[in-house]
């Protein structure tokens, strides 16, 4: 059945909701036959930091920056979001600034990074980034800042030899890696990289977007200086993340004004958004400290091994272990990923081609490349990612469902594997 994301509930109608004034659609509720899987697009906001949101936009909607009573608990419910986001990636409370999502935390560490070392003109990454890190480099390239892309291995992972050779010892402002890849989900070795960059004397920092609240991070004992996180990978709204500063490193703002955050981050903080991405920290560290920490993983390989047993050719793209335990990224041979994404949305899955960020892009996808997979093999592979949300029975079906897409399109391309 076709996923009626346009369908009001029969009670209040039948209008479609792309016909109708936004003043009507965006009171209602939709009824929706569908199965996620593309959490790392963006997840579900639990309900328990749902219920946070609502108390603290209509009843606790005080300025924290003012000093009357009514503003007290405001305080101290950003107070308790930062303590909480600090225990998920073993840090500090005062060593997270919250910001308005991973994209802003991402591009003011390399502005801090370039600020604070102004003599040094250099910044090595990697050729997998997200373009929050990418474009943020290429953006400083006409004042004479030069950029270093570590090439990957077709497992979608950097050599250390490379990075080593990329650092130029007092010319590198900062090497930023991301912690897991967006689109494969496939892990970068990032503390032996921080250790590497500390004893060469160089800034690290780790886009930890999707990897945060998924598997366990301790910037601490890694000895990493600065990290990103966005709230809207895991179960917080979107509109709020928080970027990780060290104490023992300088750090110069992106945004100044009015001074808050300790003076990291400028601008009347989004609270209902800042108490929301506290409890889902909380929800998801005591996830990952619990007995069933590895049940999103179980329903993955389930998926996985389903689908590499029934479809005939099908993939793995990128490390078989190194990943996220949340995401697949599957190759199937003789099947487009567009055709793929049409009759799955038919079936009212949802699951994507590659980054949410650059949907609609024809060009095949800019990770596979830098893998070394030829542009037919990135152009029938898709991206599912997994959370606690998903179910057995879900599983089951979108098995079902990928695999009846992948022969319909076989049969009607005449492919021969």
């Amino acid at each position: 059945m076709a996923c009626p994301l346009a369908r009001p509930n029969p009670e209040r109608g039948r209008s479609p909701v792309g016909r109708l004034p936004f003043e009507v659609w965006v009171g209602r509720r939709y009824r929706c036959a569908m199965i996620y899987l593309d959490n790392n697009a963006t997840t579900m906001v639990a309900p328990e930091a749902a219920e946070a949101m609502v108390r603290f936009a209509t009843e606790l909607y005080g300025n924290p920056s003012v000093a009357y009573r009514f503003s007290r608990p405001v305080r101290e419910a950003i107070a308790g979001a930062r303590a909480e986001v600090a225990a998920l990636i073993g840090a500090e409370p005062d060593e997270i600034a919250f910001t308005g999502c991973g994209t802003e935390a991402n591009n003011a560490a390399i502005f801090s990074a370039l600020r604070t070392q102004p003599g040094k003109r250099h910044l090595v990454t990697s050729a997998v980034e997200h373009s929050a890190i990418k474009r943020c480099c290429e953006q400083h390239a006409p004042q004479g800042v030069e950029t270093t892309y570590l090439p990957v291995d077709p497992a979608g992972r950097i050599d250390l030899a490379d990075l080593d050779k990329a650092i130029r010892p007092g010319e590198t402002a900062l090497v930023s890696l991301m912690w897991a890849n967006n689109e494969t989900g496939v892990l970068s070795p990032v503390e032996e990289a921080a250790a590497l960059c500390r004893e060469k004397g160089v800034l690290f920092h780790s886009d930890a977007i999707q990897a945060a609240g998924k598997i366990p991070i301790d910037v601490a004992a890694a000895g990493i200086p600065m990290l990103s996180i966005s709230g809207h990978k895991f179960h917080a709204p979107k509109g709020v993340g928080a970027l990780y500063v060290s104490k023992n490193i300088p750090f110069q703002p992106l945004l100044v004004g009015g001074g808050q955050e300790g003076g990291r981050r400028s601008g009347t903080e989004n609270v209902p958004g800042i108490a929301a991405l506290g409890i889902a920290a909380k929800l998801m560290r005591e996830r990952l400290a619990a007995p069933t920490r590895d049940a999103v993983r179980a329903l993955r390989d389930r998926f996985e091994n389903a689908l590499l047993d029934r479809v005939e050719g099908a993939e793995v793209n990128g490390h078989p272990e190194h990943r996220l335990p949340t995401t697949a990224n599957l190759h199937f041979p003789g099947a487009e990923a567009q055709g793929m994404l049409i009759l799955l949305d038919e079936k009212g899955i949802c699951c994507s081609s590659g980054s949410a960020c650059s949907t609609g892009n024809p060009k095949p996808s800019a990770v596979m490349t830098a893998m070394g997979y030829p542009a037919k093999r990135a152009k029938s592979s898709l991206r599912f990612s997994f959370s606690r949300y998903n179910t057995d029975e879900e599983i089951g079906a979108a098995v079902e469902a990928v695999a009846a897409g992948v022969k319909k399109l076989r049969a009607l391309s005449g492919y021969v594997g």
